[in-house]
């Protein structure tokens, strides 16, 4: 008599999570990649960079919406790491929401690009594009053309500035024009 071959289930649960975990890194890796077309600052020096930033204006995200008074401040870490303190006032709630998260360099810390994190293990793509060489203007993108932000050191930008990211934006392909501008109304 012929014994079936049993296949065991533990076996196929562990390929099942070994593809599951390779299909996170694989995703996870895309998160925190840069839009085609971009290029990030370099040289870059994260020490200018650290500090307290005006959020001037953002493409519409969820996490958001109904914002004003919007600030990051961005602070090192002993371990290296960088403490990303995100706060905004939110008009329908009447309240400030703010959001901690935890930054790190990604492969060349001569170069603007960064994961940030506000959820556990998973990172998103922070893209430092454009910086003026005092470091008090940015162009900073997500991985793809639904997040941008220009950031200032005060809650203004010239115009000069600002028109020259907004083309270099476009050339990317943002639709700037979906760009909201953050009101700043607050002492921050």
């Amino acid at each position: 008599m012929m014994q079936k071959n049993k296949i065991n289930p533990w076996i196929i649960a562990g390929a099942g999570l070994g593809t599951a975990a390779l299909a996170a890194g694989l995703a996870s890796t895309a998160w925190v990649g840069i839009p085609k077309g971009a290029k990030a600052v370099h040289p870059f020096n994260l020490e200018r960079y650290l500090g307290k930033w005006f959020e001037i204006a953002r493409m519409p995200v969820k996490f958001e919406k109904s914002l004003r008074d919007v600030t990051a401040t961005y602070t090192l870490n002993t371990d290296g790491s960088i403490r990303v303190d995100n706060r905004g006032f939110n008009v329908k709630a009447v309240q400030w929401k703010e959001s901690i998260g935890k930054a790190k360099v990604l492969d060349n810390p001569d170069e603007g690009r960064l994961k940030v994190s506000f959820f556990g293990p998973f990172y998103a793509g922070y893209n430092v594009l454009a910086i003026d060489e005092d470091y008090n203007y940015a162009l900073v993108s997500g991985h793809n053309l639904e997040y941008l932000w220009l950031l200032s050191r005060t809650t203004t930008i010239p115009e000069s500035v600002k028109a020259a990211y907004l083309q270099q934006a476009k050339r990317i392909g943002y639709q700037t024009e979906k760009l909201i501008w953050t009101s700043h109304q607050a002492d921050n």
